[in-house]
Parts: C-alpha cells; sequence; structure tokens
C-alpha cells in the first residue's frame, strides 16, 4: 500500500480509471460480438448493430479507453464483413 497521500490519491485515480476504461470495453466487445453473429445469421438488423458498434467504440476513443487506430480497424474489419454478407446476398 501506497505511504505517501499522493501516492494514495494516485491509486484510487488509477482504480476509477481502470474500472471505467473496463465498462467502456465490455460495452464495444459485447456488442461487437452481437454484431458478428447478426452478420453471420444473416440478420435484417445487422447493419443497426454495426453502427451501435461503431459509435461505442468512437465513445471508447474520446474516452481514451483505447486507441483512435484500434477503434478503427475495429470498424473497418467489421464493415467489411458486412459488406462480404450483403453482396454475396445480391
Amino acid at each position: 500500500m501506497p505511504v505517501k497521500d499522493s501516492a494514495k490519491k494516485a491509486l484510487r485515480q488509477s482504480v476509477k480509471r481502470q474500472s471505467r476504461n473496463r465498462a467502456q470495453k465490455r460495452n464495444f466487445r459485447t456488442l461487437s460480438k452481437d454484431s458478428v453473429t447478426a452478420i453471420q445469421s444473416n440478420e435484417p438488423e445487422a447493419a443497426d448493430k454495426v453502427k451501435a458498434t461503431s459509435k461505442a467504440l468512437d465513445k471508447a476513443v474520446q474516452k481514451g479507453a483505447i486507441h483512435k487506430k484500434t477503434a478503427s480497424r475495429k470498424k473497418s474489419r467489421l464493415v467489411r464483413k458486412l459488406n462480404a454478407i450483403s453482396s454475396d446476398k445480391k
């Protein structure tokens, strides 16, 4: 355990940030899994789920939970999967 007051405060802050970041990450991971399953099962609302996932990723970037390029990569992969399925339908 920290001894100095500043170290105690830093520990409190890091615990708060960690829980906030975990919540953000849990949210977009759950949404992305739902999106992938919707895409694979050809559900009509798959595009809406991908859009919600994209929004959650952008929020996580704003909050500093993940890096901007990580979010961009994840969004790109999701949209590519969605477009591959939609092009197969045609």
